[in-house]
This record gives structure tokens, sequence and C-alpha cells, in this order.
């Protein structure tokens, strides 16, 4: 029997990257979606989700069982300008409409959907992680827009035979992750000293492997996973802890200095960095049961080692 076809959209990303490589490794049939084709991806299909044709997108997807939707404007922290909430409305709720529409146009049975954590808030309460029937509570325009895409994607499915799996995925590591997990890495490679080492905070992250292992979970049209969950790996670990599995990997001596956090909060502010400050003291847990529960999948325990920050 031949294995479904798997759309996945982003598949030049580090998430789609990594999941179509082992995908085609272990013999799946893959469809593969990207912004702009390059040398490395020049069988993939140059799609603009925004502007394309509905009827284009349609035949693409013509044919595929699971579509994998992974592409979209990511969070940028000094992304501010009076524009950026249409820039990710448009980027991550309108062509996540569309692509719901054309999804099922095309008779696509299943859609997974990569969402974040931060659709439920930029801190979840020590001890009492984010579940999946809390209320949202997005703080910035990256978030509105994934919420937004989650209500878009529901709302095209109701009534179809297309079933959807909403995934709200914390901070991925993994070899050529990007945004605060590479410049941590960056830093802690060059040996800079990072003024947390007072801080006591538990944060949900989920390595890449362990991901993927959820993303198969989620595409087994078999299994009924439909509904939105929370993705982690095992372990919560604070931000020293972080720090310190990092320098392990890169074999060298963590710098961290013990700063008491309410100085950090002022230092913050001081130099206009508050949320950035907050990211890091503050807790951020999810608890990943319901997709457990739903799926069988086991999250794997939280692990760094040299090849996750090649």
């Amino acid at each position: 029997m031949n294995a479904p076809v798997v759309a996945v959209t982003g598949a030049n990303g580090f998430i789609g990257k990594a999941f179509c490589a082992r995908a085609i490794a272990r013999g799946g049939r893959l469809r593969r979606f990207v912004h702009t084709t390059s040398g490395s991806m020049n069988d993939a299909i140059a799609l603009d989700l925004v502007t394309s044709d509905a009827d284009q997108v349609v035949q693409r997807l013509a044919g595929a069982t699971v579509l994998l939707h992974l592409a979209g404007r990511a969070h940028v922290m000094d992304d501010t300008g009076a524009d950026a909430e249409r820039k990710y409305h448009d980027a991550n709720e309108h062509a996540t409409r569309r692509l719901a529409q054309a999804a099922v146009a095309a008779g696509v049975r299943r859609f997974v959907f990569a969402s974040t954590v931060k659709v439920n808030g930029e801190a979840s309460t020590r001890g009492r992680p984010f579940r999946p029937d809390d209320a949202p509570a997005p703080d910035d325009a990256y978030a509105r827009s994934k919420l937004a895409a989650e209500c878009a994607l529901a709302e095209v499915a109701r009534g179809s035979a297309m079933s959807v799996v909403v995934l709200r995925l914390p901070l991925v590591y993994g070899p050529e992750a990007r945004g605060n997990f590479r410049r941590l890495v960056d830093a802690v490679r060059s040996r800079r000293a990072l003024p947390f080492g007072a801080i006591d905070n538990r944060r949900s992250v989920i390595g890449i492997a362990n991901l993927l292992d959820a993303f198969d979970a989620a595409i087994d049209v078999r299994a009924d996973v439909g509904g939105t969950h929370f993705v982690a790996d095992a372990d919560s670990v604070s931000t020293p802890d972080l720090v310190r599995a990092i320098a392990r990997a890169v074999n060298v001596e963590p710098r961290l200095i013990a700063v008491p956090v309410p100085l950090l909060r002022i230092a913050g502010a001081l130099i206009g960095r508050s949320d950035a400050v907050a990211r890091v003291t503050r807790s951020l847990e999810v608890d990943p049961a319901s997709f457990t529960v739903a799926s069988r999948w086991i999250p794997r325990r939280f692990a760094i080692d040299a090849a996750m920050v090649r």
C-alpha cells in the first residue's frame, strides 16, 4: 500500500527541512511548497499563499491526503512598525484561510497547523501549565495573527470532511534553529557573560526530533487527534538550565552571573527591553497530555547535544 501524499508548506524553513528530510529518508511521499525555489530545492513548488490564484492552489493540492502547514510570518521581536499587524495577518491568518479553502476543495483529509504557545500568552502561573481549554490571551501582533489563523481554519473546515489538528508550539531547538535559540547559542559559544544565574523559572521547549514525532502522530489519519493541543518535551527547564545545557553541547563553561531578577527588570526598563527581560525570567509551561492521550505520542526528554547547536 502506497504511503499517503503529505503536502508541506514552508518546506525550506528550519522545521520544514527537518520534517521533509526525515520523511524522505523513511520513504514518505511529499509535495513540498516554498515561497521561492532555490538550487537545493528545485523540485519544490513555488507558491505565494497570499496572492496565488485560488484554483491554482487547489490544483497543486489535488491528490494530497494530509496538509502540514508550517509557512507563515515568524515572530520578530523588533517588528513593531505601523503595518506589522497587517503583515502578520496577511501571512498567517489570510493565507491560512485561503489554504484551508483550497484544501477542502482538493479533498485533503487532514490539515495539521503549527501554531504557537503565544496564543495563550507570554507567561503561565508556576505549577499551572497552559492547557488547550484555557482562554487565549495573545499579547502581540504575531500571536493575534496565529489565533486568527486557528479560528479561520476551524471556520473553513466546519461541516467539511477535513479534520483539523492545531499544535501550539513552545520554543523549538535543534540544528539550524533560528530566533531566540540561535541567539542564545551564539552568546554561550562566544563566552558572553549572561545575567541569568538567579532566575528560577520553568519553560517548556521542544526538540526538533520530538516535534517531528508529534507531526507524524498528527498526520496519521487513522487516529482521532482533531482539535487543539500543546506539544513539548517531557521536562520543563529554567533559563539557567537551558544555558548550561547549551554550554555542555558546545564544550564551554557557562558564564552565568546571578543578577537578582528585580534588578534585571529595572535594567530592562531603563534600556527599553522590558519585554525581553520578561521573556527570560517568567515561566511559560504547557501541558501536552491531551495530545498524548489522543495520539499515543510520547514526548522525549529534554536533551541538547553537539549536533543540535551546529
